[in-house]
């Protein structure tokens, strides 16, 4: 049995903003010492396969190498990388088409989500075999859920009696109000959907084909237009063990926004569901976050770094996720209960845990004010941003100037660039690199300092061994960062 773990890494995780931004979305979030994404990839590698495909928008791509390449044993990587989110079957069907021609029809492959928490990956496994074992004889399997309560924001699947073995789907329903959702659980007869996938590349397109034919149609067309492009960059390889496919946009926008299950698994007659003996949570609000955490014995439990000191009077039930950025911190709460408290460096969330998912509305609201850089950055960037070459944080913005720190790892560049609205002055705190200001290179150290007029072209170079890190001071009348004009980039991205 040919076995491809096919995580799908999309969303934004806005019920967990602020620490969930769309540049810093859920999967990368560290839950029990590491990123969900990570968990995920090591979940398929515990199975027995190191082929991972990765179904992600293509601005992570490079936030996603480096936490693979951060992985004590790294898998064999390919990426698909959406120009912009087109739901879970144009994401399946894109798969199924690449390990259909990659490994072949009859690979299995195991669908997961990039932003779920499984404590138990031993059970994990048992499960996914025995769906493995069922997607052989042909079947669309779907991992349920046993239901703890009367939970409204989930799908459910019908199956004849819940139990230990698996069994026919008899249908998918949608998510429930509280009524109908209690109703579920009385009957006995109820799953959670998981959102967890096991078949054949072949059965999920023969499948497509009979019940959504204007997805395979779609997906193929995205997928042709990719590969006429390979010529020009567009599928590449990345040493011996990953391979990068990009799809041209308008093509990939033409796919029906539509998921797996409206598309093909409420259709199929052919779908099987295998029950889930593992612990599973979806992470999908932040009371979700506080119970993966130990809580103490009032209840509170806290995410944070050794820099934070809680002080907690007549507290309880309580999460607190502090970004403090290195900063010395104390956090003191009085009276509180039953409440969220998200400190970032930019933005502040207290909410009470009964009314958690409503912090997507937080979000819808920052995005309508959208109107200046400082609010993009709230709903869309987080206040550190990876890039491929390392990473920035905002430490200040005000009307006419922005302080950012900046650092780059050895060997690494930023791009051949300019700016219209802003000149920068950059100075070097630790490490040493050289600094191309139009034709002149100037090899800088630590505490010597650069002027960047408007206009100029200009680039940072790593060329020591550790990580060279600047302050740099942008003054001018506009302050984005889409005012970058890159004209010659070491990542693709000119």
């Amino acid at each position: 049995m040919k076995l491809i773990s096919v995580v799908l890494s999309g969303g934004a995780g806005t019920r967990l903003w602020p620490a969930s931004r769309q540049a810093y979305p859920k999967p990368f979030m560290k839950l029990g010492g590491s990123a969900l994404l990570e968990q995920a990839i090591a979940r398929g590698q515990a199975c027995g396969t190191d082929d991972v495909l990765i179904v992600t928008n293509q601005d992570h791509l490079f936030l996603t190498q480096n936490l693979v390449a951060e992985m004590a044993q790294p898998p064999r990587v390919s990426y698909l990388l959406e120009p912009k989110g087109r739901n879970t079957a144009p994401a399946i069907a894109l798969a199924a088409l690449a390990v259909a021609q990659q490994h072949g029809r009859d690979a299995v492959m195991l669908v997961l989500a990039a932003d779920h928490l499984i404590p138990d990956t031993s059970a994990f496994v048992a499960n996914a075999l025995q769906a493995a074992r069922h997607a052989q004889q042909g079947q669309l399997v779907v991992f349920g859920i046993q239901p703890t309560g009367p939970e409204t924001g989930f799908g459910y699947i019908e199956v004849a009696k819940v139990g230990g073995e698996a069994q026919p789907v008899i249908q998918f329903v949608e998510k429930p109000n509280l009524a109908t959702a209690q109703e579920y659980l009385a009957t006995g007869r109820y799953y959670w959907n998981s959102g967890m996938f096991c078949f054949t590349a072949g059965t999920m397109l023969d499948a497509l084909e009979q019940h959504a034919p204007q997805v395979l149609s779609a997906a193929q067309n995205a997928m042709a237009s990719s590969q006429a492009q390979a010529g020009q960059g567009t599928t590449t390889t990345v040493g011996a063990t990953q391979s990068i496919t990009r799809f041209e946009a308008h093509a990939f926008g033409l796919q029906p926004d539509i998921s797996i299950d409206y598309a093909v698994m409420e259709r199929a007659t052919n779908v099987t569901l295998v029950p889930a003996k593992f612990g599973w949570s979806d992470v999908g609000a932040w009371p979700a976050v506080a119970a993966a955490h130990t809580a103490d014995g009032k209840g509170n439990t806290m995410a944070c770094d050794d820099h934070i000191d809680w002080i907690d009077v007549d507290t309880s039930n309580t999460h607190i996720h502090i970004d403090t950025q290195g900063h010395k911190q104390v956090v003191a709460t009085i009276g509180i209960h039953n409440a969220v408290i998200v400190h970032t460096p930019d933005a502040l969330l207290i909410a009470d845990k009964a009314q958690a998912q409503d912090v997507k509305k937080v979000v819808d609201a920052l995005k309508q004010r959208h109107i200046d850089s400082a609010q993009y950055q709230s709903t869309v960037l987080p206040s550190s941003v990876n890039r491929p070459w390392g990473t920035y944080t905002t430490l200040k913005e005000e009307g006419g100037y922005k302080v950012k720190r900046i650092t780059v790892r050895p060997g690494e560049s930023l791009s051949l660039q300019y700016h219209h609205h802003r000149a920068e002055h950059w100075t070097v705190v630790r490490g040493h690199g050289i600094v191309q200001i139009g034709d002149v290179e100037y090899p800088t150290g630590p505490g010597e300092y650069r002027y960047i007029p408007l206009k100029e072209t200009h680039r940072l170079t790593n060329t020591g061994e550790e990580e060279l890190v600047l302050i740099e001071v942008q003054v001018g009348d506009y302050l984005g960062e889409d005012d970058i004009v890159r004209l010659q980039d070491n990542y693709g991205r000119a």
